[in-house]
């Protein structure tokens, strides 16, 4: 989800972006380019609650959120996995539940921590959130009346029942997500960010895309700015929005894929503290806001996703297109990405329901390229891109539309040692389980902690 503070220019592309997107046809959705997929899933069937979701997924468990963190401001984030725990962000702060039984998940302890957006990780005992809102300082007991801060916050979490705040490092324009690359005993965060700001006051200009800090594991008190990368000189200089919305690493094969806004961006990260761009990739006809991106397996493949309209827009009706607000599939040939095929859930969703493609993970399948992803209030998707050109879906779950509107519904969906974890703004969080050919030989692979931006083999 893009923040409030997203600069006019890029407001205004989203705009000319959605008009051009509405002019499909009254009675249907546009006719489907090749490399797109519209194909329907498992049958459907409705829950007496309202649910609606394939036959081949199962709705474990809910936990709604609860107080401290259930005002109406309080929206549920992003999440992480560290052993039996799964970690959830709030514009709030965060919770810690116990999921050694996913049918039962426990709330250990919740923090109470206000800012936007509060995008989480864990490492041995820290625990980082994103801070992508000017507060009057770094400490959870601050305001928004003097906007003087934002940044990282860092916890220690060694006893789950009690975390503790740590430290923090402020930032330029703040951290909308953050991505963590070990590298020994020392922990670099990539923050991306959007920006500049010329009235604010921590957003001024140039602003660099991304921005490293080093936090020493043994001494996170000691964390500290480490480099601010300048990847495209011409647009640092510039006064207009610019930026990175997320990067995913994979530090085993030394490579990053970054959604910065306009680009999709490949970069050696053999040196953490000195990217490179490998590769820039454009698709101004198709991709509005480069949002995540997430590499297969053997690092061959990266699908990009784009959020039209910044995730408060319904770009899942009849008349918007299916390459737009969707997922380009990227295959690696002789040391290039070159774009196979788009996918976005075929199933159409209400004018009022915000849906857009959103944050998910690889299930890890054993020679086949599987992933789960949230759509918003599109719900959650499981599909298939084993097949590049040909990306289909073969399980979902979603809720009907949300009463009370807004932005709502799945932030984030990844799977986990068997389970999948839907971070729902409003509804807490939801366990769901998918029983599938493909799907089922995952069950085999045991994580022992899982942050999505920061990808392991398996």
């Amino acid at each position: 989800m893009i923040s409030a503070k997203l600069r006019g220019a890029l407001l205004c592309t989203a705009l000319l972006l959605v008009s051009a997107c509405a002019g499909g046809p009254l009675g249907g959705r546009p006719e489907t380019p090749a490399g797109s997929s519209q194909e329907t899933s498992a049958p459907a069937k409705t829950a007496a609650n309202g649910v609606m979701k394939s036959d081949n997924v199962e709705h474990v468990a809910n936990i709604p959120r609860t107080a401290p963190l259930n005002g109406p401001d309080d929206l549920n984030t992003d999440l992480a996995f560290q052993g039996d725990y799964a970690y959830v962000g709030n514009f709030g702060g965060f919770t810690i539940y116990d999921i050694s039984d996913p049918t039962k998940p426990e709330i250990v302890s919740q923090v109470s921590c206000p800012a936007q957006q509060n995008d989480i990780t864990v490492y041995g005992d820290l625990l980082i959130l994103s801070i992508d809102e000017p507060r009057s300082g770094p400490e959870c007991d601050s305001r928004d009346d003097r906007r003087s801060w934002e940044g990282l916050r860092i916890f220690d979490i060694s006893d789950k029942k009690s975390p503790r705040y740590v430290s923090a490092v402020q930032t330029d324009c703040g951290s909308h997500t953050h991505t963590m690359v070990p590298a020994g005993e020392t922990l670099y965060v990539y923050v991306s960010s959007p920006g500049p700001e010329p009235e604010s006051e921590t957003c001024q200009p140039p602003h660099e895309l991304i921005q490293i800090v080093e936090i020493p594991v043994q001494d996170p008190q000691s964390a500290k700015m480490a480099a601010k990368p300048d990847l495209f000189p011409e647009r640092s200089t510039s006064e207009n929005g610019s930026g990175c919305h997320d990067i995913t690493a994979y530090p085993e094969k030394n490579v990053a894929a970054a959604a910065c806004f306009g680009d999709g961006v490949i970069l050696d990260i053999s040196n953490p503290v000195e990217p490179k761009v490998v590769q820039r990739l454009n698709d101004p006809e198709n991709f509005q806001i480069w949002h995540s991106a997430t590499f297969n397996n053997d690092g061959t493949k990266i699908v990009f996703g784009d959020e039209l309209g910044g995730g408060a827009m319904a770009t899942c009706d009849r008349n918007t297109p299916p390459t737009k607000g969707a997922d380009a599939v990227y295959d690696l040939v002789n040391g290039q990405l070159e774009r196979r095929g788009y996918f976005k859930i075929p199933r159409e969703q209400q004018p009022d329901e915000n849906c857009v493609a959103h944050n998910g993970s690889l299930i890890p399948v054993p020679g086949k390229d599987v992933m789960v992803q949230s759509w918003y209030q599109g719900g959650v998707s499981i599909w298939d891109f084993t097949d590049s050109a040909n990306p289909k879906e073969i399980g979902f779950f979603e809720r009907g539309p949300d009463e009370t509107g807004g932005t709502v519904g799945s932030w984030s969906a990844y799977y986990y040692n068997g389970y999948i974890y839907s971070s729902d703004m409003r509804q807490g969080l939801d366990v769901l389980r998918i029983t599938h050919p493909l799907t089922d030989p995952a069950q085999q692979v045991k994580m022992d902690d899982f942050n999505v931006q920061t990808q392991k083999s398996y």
